[in-house]
Parts: structure tokens; C-alpha cells; sequence
């Protein structure tokens, strides 16, 4: 096409998606570094990195009186609790924790919880935010999570409610909870995992300095009597490393227990303390992981894909994601594929 009479051709252009809208439910009680993790993930623009851009917005009753925090901090609100209901099902509502369980929740936070749930809108809440979902009656007859130490009081007030007591995050027809503190960065970062894929999700936590996903559950966190050996620890985080840079490799206990100077059944105990998983469940995740990345930015066809991953055959890998993500390989590509040659790993 050329130009005539001065004139610059026509170019149609496709306008931009709109931006993924995100609602930090604020009200008085919540914790700061909740927030601080919600707007760390969403309210940065990495745009550059390839993540796609975001509108966080801090909702509250008033939106006019500023949130007193704990340590001398105030949050100010920018949006009203009615700014969710024009949220859809492709948007998303994030409850911080609480500092205190027994709290007393604003009926206007509950109503719009309860509102937001029945439009269809994906609801989080980090941490003791379970409590607060549990109010709002939205958790009755589903999984739930909170942190640990809170686990048995969560259930003995809301026997409803299937508390799981050692998972990092859950999900249960669309309401996800998370277990404590750091494990509320892992359910932001899963959430951002979950509708634009793993390298956004990635390049997030590579910004954040922090591992894009953890596998296992917070079993490994709660108090137990015996301590792990330094040695021990040290084996395990060599065996890891060099099975991450070999996933392409066959791996199997005995092997991986053999580079730690272990017997297969101690090293399998002790991964276990040491993770939370099995060594062949965190194998598996990882290889999900790594062919997630080689299928987002990657021409590679899937049977080289699950080489590269390490499965094996294409079959196997299809499995995996089918028990891991719900979804299969080619349909993965097609939702998060984005164009080869800007990264190293399409070369």
C-alpha cells in the first residue's frame, strides 16, 4: 500500500486487552506485608519483562479515611467497595490477612464478598484472610487453608469447612486460600501463574528475588523436635541443583539418593522433612515447570519439548499436565505462547 496525495495509508490497528483488574479488599485489622505483597506483584509495571500490565486498586468502605496498620502505617484507600462489582470473571478480588482472628469483619466488606463470589469473580485471601472469607459464609462446604498455627481454630469454628492443614495454597471452585506469610507470595504468584502463564509468573519472582513456585507443603515449616543436620540439608540443595540442571536426564531415588552419599530410603525421608514432597512429586513439578517455559517461548514441537523436559514422550508429559494443570500441552501453548527469539531458551 502507498500513500496518496499526501496521505499515509490506513493501518488498522487491534486495540490493547484491557488490563487484568485486581481489588485489595482493605478494611482495619489487615496485615502490611500482605499488602505489601499483593502491590509488589501487581502494582509494578514490568511491562518491558513481558508481564502484562495490571490495575490494582485498594477498595474500602470509606475510600476517603486512610487504614491504620500495625507499626505506625497507613494505607489509603483509592476505590469503594463498589468498584467490585464492576469486576468480571477474568478480574480478581485479594483479601490480606488479619492480625487478629476474632476480629470484628465490616458487614459492608462480607456484602461484598458474598456479591463479588456470586458474579463469578476469583476471590483469594492470604494467610488468616480465611477467617475473613469464613464470615462471609464463602467457604462453607469447601478446601480451605490458613497458616498452621491457625489451622485447628479455623476448623473448631467453622466445622464446615474441610481445613487443610498442611498445603501452601488450595483452590476449591473458584476461592483460594493460602497457609501463612510467605506462602501468601506463592498463591500471588500462582494466581499470576494461573492467567498469564509461568514465564510472567517467573519473571515476577525473578524481580522479587524469591523462587516463582514451591513445592511441598507447610509441613515443613511447622515446629518439629528434631532438628535437620547441616550436612544432610546441604546434600539435598546439591541434589536438587544438579537434578534442575539435568531434567532432560533419567532420575530416579536411587540415583539421586546415591549423589547424596544416602540409601534410597534415607534420603527419601529426608527429602521429605526437608520439602514437604516426595522426590519424584518435586521432579515431576519441576518438569511440568520447564516445559511450561519451552512451551511458552519456544517453536519446539511437543515431542522435543518432552525431551527437554525430561518426560520422556510426549504422552507422559500430556498426563502430567492433564493431573498437574488441568489442561494439555498444545492447549497450554495456544492460551500463553509468546513469540520465539526474545529469550535464550528459544535458541
Amino acid at each position: 500500500m502507498t500513500a496518496i496525495d499526501g496521505l499515509l495509508p490506513y493501518v488498522p490497528t487491534t486495540p490493547a486487552p484491557r488490563p487484568q483488574r485486581v481489588a485489595l479488599l482493605a478494611f482495619p485489622g489487615i496485615r502490611a506485608f500482605d499488602l505489601s505483597v499483593i502491590t509488589e506483584v501487581w502494582d509494578s509495571d514490568r511491562t518491558l519483562r513481558g508481564v502484562p500490565p495490571f490495575e490494582l486498586r485498594r477498595t474500602a468502605a470509606d475510600p476517603h479515611t486512610p487504614i491504620p496498620l500495625r507499626g505506625g502505617l497507613t494505607l489509603t484507600p483509592d476505590r469503594p467497595l463498589t468498584w467490585l462489582d464492576e469486576l468480571t470473571t477474568t478480574d480478581l478480588v485479594l483479601v490480606p490477612g488479619i492480625e487478629d482472628p476474632d476480629a470484628d469483619i465490616p458487614a459492608p466488606v462480607l456484602d461484598a464478598l458474598r456479591r463479588v463470589h456470586t458474579a463469578g469473580t476469583p476471590v483469594a485471601s492470604l494467610c488468616a484472610g480465611a477467617f475473613v472469607l469464613a464470615r462471609a459464609g464463602l467457604l462453607d462446604g469447601r478446601r480451605a487453608v490458613t497458616h498452621w498455627h491457625l489451622a485447628d481454630t479455623l476448623a473448631a469454628r467453622h466445622p464446615e469447612i474441610q481445613v487443610e492443614p498442611d498445603a501452601l495454597f488450595v483452590e476449591d471452585t473458584g476461592i483460594w486460600t493460602s497457609a501463612g506469610t510467605a506462602a501468601g507470595i506463592d498463591l500471588c504468584l500462582h494466581l499470576v501463574r494461573t492467567a498469564h502463564g509461568a514465564e510472567a509468573a517467573a519473571s515476577i519472582a525473578r524481580s522479587m528475588v524469591t523462587a516463582p513456585f514451591r513445592t511441598g507443603t507447610q509441613a515443613q515449616f511447622i515446629e518439629h523436635p528434631t532438628p535437620r543436620a547441616d550436612r544432610d540439608a546441604d546434600a539435598l540443595a546439591d541434589v536438587r541443583a544438579h537434578a534442575l540442571a539435568h531434567l532432560d536426564e533419567p532420575h530416579t531415588v536411587a540415583t539421586l539418593a546415591a549423589r547424596a552419599g544416602m540409601s534410597p530410603r534415607s534420603f527419601a525421608r529426608h527429602f521429605q522433612a526437608t520439602t514437604g514432597t516426595t522426590p519424584l512429586h518435586w521432579l515431576i513439578t519441576q518438569r511440568v515447570a520447564a516445559a511450561q517455559k519451552l512451551l511458552e517461548l519456544t517453536d519446539h514441537p511437543l515431542p522435543e519439548v518432552a525431551r527437554r523436559a525430561g518426560f520422556g514422550s510426549e504422552v507422559t508429559m500430556r498426563q502430567h499436565f492433564a493431573s498437574h494443570l488441568a489442561t494439555s500441552p498444545r492447549d497450554y501453548r495456544n492460551a500463553f505462547r509468546h513469540p520465539a527469539g526474545n529469550s535464550p531458551i528459544a535458541r
